[in-house]
């Protein structure tokens, strides 16, 4: 089965970049109306450096989409606001239904949640009745709807060894990587749909071994969302938290790193005195599309942060018969192994 994903993705323009002085000042601006607001602010590590910051400066939280949940489903503030992609405020609106959730804009999306359509999924889940669905949280609350089980990367291997053991066969959606790195690693039955994230899509394997005999003391870090040959070079796959840790726990005192760069702001806070390298996702006579950053998660800047409680086309809604049925399987997510 084919996924609808389509191959030219509307990309956003980048941000623009800001001197120093206005930096701070909407750090300033935007510190202030999150304590009038009684808002918290929530970014994920693949937001801009400087969102992070603040996230972190202002009594907020830096984290992957799992984890974010976690801390939004906790915090005590009445506004959430979600600095990261759609799927990820979405998924804090259903956990969280009596609180707002905010984001700095709602064209922010994702290459896996575009290329698997609810509509296309019901009919891929319908070909295949006997199956466990389990879907990977970068998709949209209908999809998570459909679903037995939400996961992230962080606990996916271990979701899909634990309904395994049960004699469970699985249908997975979407990443087609990801899904293939949890087939070889738990012996699974799984049926896989075919998307794919276009940062970690583009890591190529020719140019990774160039770079690795440029650096050959180098730890190899790579996230499971990246082609199968990619992974093979890799001294450790794991999720964003996951390689944060990695990095912390390994001798080398280089890495090179095969995710979004944004990860290198959290990542450099454990290993101040390591070398950081991206890995490469072009190689000979060719050009990157996301060049490891990606698109969507770079709209969540400091000048659309500074508006977004001005504005009234940012809200998170969720149809409350969406999140009666996406309800247990993220509850599954959040609550597995606590």
């Amino acid at each position: 089965m084919l996924s609808s994903v389509i191959n030219d993705f509307p990309f956003p323009k980048p941000p623009v970049v800001l001197e120093s002085a206005k930096a701070a000042h909407y750090n300033e601006l935007i510190a202030r109306r999150l304590k009038q607001q009684n808002a918290v602010l929530i970014a994920h590590y693949y937001t801009d450096p400087a969102v992070q910051s603040l996230a972190e400066k202002t009594g907020g939280f830096v984290g992957d989409s799992l984890e974010m949940a976690r801390f939004g489903a906790r915090h005590k503030a009445d506004t959430l606001v979600i600095a990261g992609v759609r799927f990820m405020g979405e998924t804090s609106k259903m956990l969280s239904p009596e609180k707002t959730v905010l984001m700095p804009t709602l064209k922010a999306t994702c290459s896996l949640d575009l290329g698997c359509q609810a509509e296309d999924f019901k009919a891929f889940i319908a070909q295949h009745p006997d199956r466990t669905v389990v879907v990977y949280a970068n998709t949209s609350a209908e999809v998570k709807a459909l679903s037995d089980w939400v996961i992230t990367s962080s606990i996916a291997v271990d979701v899909i060894k634990h309904l395994d053991a049960r004699g469970e066969k699985i249908l997975w959606a979407p990443d087609r990587h990801l899904g293939g790195y949890i087939q070889k690693q738990t012996g699974a039955d799984m049926v896989l749909w075919q998307g794919h994230c276009i940062v970690h899509d583009e890591f190529k394997y020719q140019a990774l071994e160039k770079t690795i005999k440029m650096y050959p003391d180098a730890g190899v870090l790579v996230h499971p969302e990246s082609p199968d040959d990619i992974l093979q070079l890799a001294h450790h796959v794991g999720s964003t938290s996951q390689l944060i840790k990695a990095a912390s726990d390994l001798p080398n005192n280089q890495f090179i790193v095969a995710t979004d760069k944004g990860i290198f702001y959290k990542m450099q806070q454990r290993v101040p005195d390591k070398e950081l390298i991206i890995a490469p996702t072009a190689g000979e006579g060719a050009t990157c599309t996301s060049c490891a950053q990606c698109p969507w998660m770079r709209m969540n800047d400091l000048i659309c942060l500074s508006e977004v409680f001005d504005k009234t086309d940012n809200e998170i809604f969720v149809e409350p018969s969406i999140i009666e049925k996406a309800l247990k399987p993220l509850e599954r997510m959040v609550n597995f192994k606590r």
